[in-house]
């Protein structure tokens, strides 16, 4: 029999803590004199009742999670959490229903940032503050909160962490709460280096933290139905740029710089692999823009540098229409959407180093067809990849084509077009934010989609933020059975 208090005990810590962060929105509108505080301290009221409830309630019940526990509640979180932070949503001046508030939530906690709201630029301060502490937790706060509670309460952070991010990185500090407490330092610091250099770019202080929080986490929420576009401002955008760049890098590797080895970023194969990637991409959409469709070189290498990297990175940021840029750029964006930064990051997407381990197993098949006799083995990093990591990977992109196959087909049988099905599949998968075409576009929303599409989004955002087989495991009856 499964025991649940664990898995309830360790919920309702983080969500208590997801309570106490509503309070920052609710300071904000009292700061402002506007009712909009009693909505959300009534909403951290009721989050943190339950929070604390279900904590008190399920204390001193085990030492240690196993491995089928950890599976649940790396997914409960992730569900449990968005439902709590869609009551902001549902009982502000905005009046979502539940279904577009748990959409905009589940956005906002996966870092994916799809919304379905219009007239932003409108908004309560406090709403607009409530989406970026979505992202911001989402991106890593919650997991890094996870891996420093949960070895404090003598359970499996670690393990989880690595449910989360499928970071196989070494242990770079002796004892998981460590590393959370370094990488939460880090994370912090890292969101307040880019709110200042935002700040003196020229934006208020309230967009530049907004914007700061959503940029690291590389999430994209905005505080404009323009997105970054509404600034107009180059500075800006290339500081954003910057720090999604830098929200796609493996953390741990930024803690081994701090610790006296300046070159680990760089010896990664996987950090080269994303820098050779994305500039390639920057390369061409800039050549296409310049030599297609007739942009200056220095508009060219502003639009096509912001909005290639932002896609890329799943942030979702955009800083102009490239839906009319024709259908070069709009195939392009279609497929670097899916391949996002690095493991260990803040970014989703498959993540570098599986295009780098399937491209090396596909070389040593080449080379023992044409050399029978040879040994050969894939390598990353320098390291051999054993074969149960080269199968590992081919089982996670194949799981990826089928869900998203399946999730696009689900979605047509809501009654939406192919072009809306396909691409908003694939950025609820790759957890990017706009799709393609006039309705979810970078120009749109998902408002105008049915409930039910909004539910299957909100389940394939969850799915790929959580690397499919972490949620897909608990639909098989072996797991149940035990």
């Amino acid at each position: 029999m499964l025991d649940l208090r664990p898995i309830l005990f360790v919920i309702g810590v983080l969500t208590a803590t997801f309570g106490a962060g509503m309070l920052v929105p609710a300071l904000i509108e009292i700061a402002q004199q506007t009712v909009e505080w009693r909505v959300f301290l009534s909403s951290a009221g009721l989050t943190l009742f339950v929070g604390l409830g279900l904590a008190i309630s399920n204390r001193g019940t085990g030492e240690a999670l196993n491995i089928r526990q950890a599976f649940l509640l790396t997914t409960a979180l992730w569900v449990v959490l968005p439902a709590f932070g869609a009551v902001p949503f549902v009982f502000s001046e905005i009046n979502l229903s539940f279904t577009d508030a748990y959409f905009e939530a589940m956005s906002g906690v996966t870092t994916t940032g799809s919304t379905v709201l219009t007239g932003l630029d409108d908004a309560p301060a406090g709403i607009l503050v409530w989406r970026a502490l979505l992202q911001w937790f989402g991106g890593i706060g919650i997991i890094v909160m996870a891996v420093a509670v949960l070895p404090m309460l003598r359970v499996g952070g670690m393990q989880l962490f690595r449910m989360e991010s499928s970071d196989t990185s070494e242990k770079i500090l002796p004892r998981a709460a460590q590393i959370a407490g370094a990488i939460t330092a880090l994370y912090v610091g890292l969101s307040a280096l880019c709110m200042f250099a935002l700040i003196v770019a020229g934006l208020t202080p309230f967009d530049a933290a907004a914007h700061a929080m959503t940029t690291i986490a590389t999430g994209g929420f905005s505080t404009s139905d323009l997105s970054i576009g509404k600034f107009e401002n180059f500075g800006a955008e290339m500081i954003i740029v910057a720090f999604m760049v830098i929200g796609s890098l493996p953390f741990v590797l930024y803690l081994q710089v701090i610790r006296g080895r300046p070159l680990a970023l760089w010896r990664d194969t996987q950090v080269r692999g994303f820098f050779l990637i994305a500039a390639t991409i920057v390369l061409l959409m800039i050549l296409w823009l310049v030599v297609f469709k007739d942009f200056a070189p220095g508009d060219a290498f502003r639009y096509g540098t912001f909005n290639a990297v932002s896609i890329m990175t799943g942030t979702g940021y955009t800083s102009t229409d490239y839906g009319a840029w024709g259908a070069f750029s709009i195939t392009a964006f279609f497929f670097i959407m899916f391949i996002g930064g690095c493991a260990g990051s803040t970014s989703c997407g498959i993540k570098i180093f599986r295009f780098q381990v399937l491209v090396s197993a596909i070389i040593v098949r080449l080379k023992q067809h044409n050399r029978p006799h040879g040994v050969f083995a894939p390598h990353y990093n320098r390291r051999p990849v054993p074969e149960n990591v080269v199968s590992s990977v081919m089982s996670f992109l194949f799981l990826f084509v089928v869900s998203f196959i399946v999730l696009s087909l689900a979605l047509t049988a809501t009654g939406v077009d192919y072009v809306t099905a396909m691409s908003g599949a694939g950025t609820a998968l790759a957890n990017v934010g706009p799709g393609l075409g006039e309705v979810i576009g970078p120009a749109g929303t998902f408002q105008p989609l049915p409930a039910s599409a909004k539910w299957l989004l909100s389940f394939g955002m969850v799915l790929g933020r959580l690397e499919l087989f972490t949620v897909l495991v608990l639909i098989t009856p072996a797991f149940w059975r035990g």
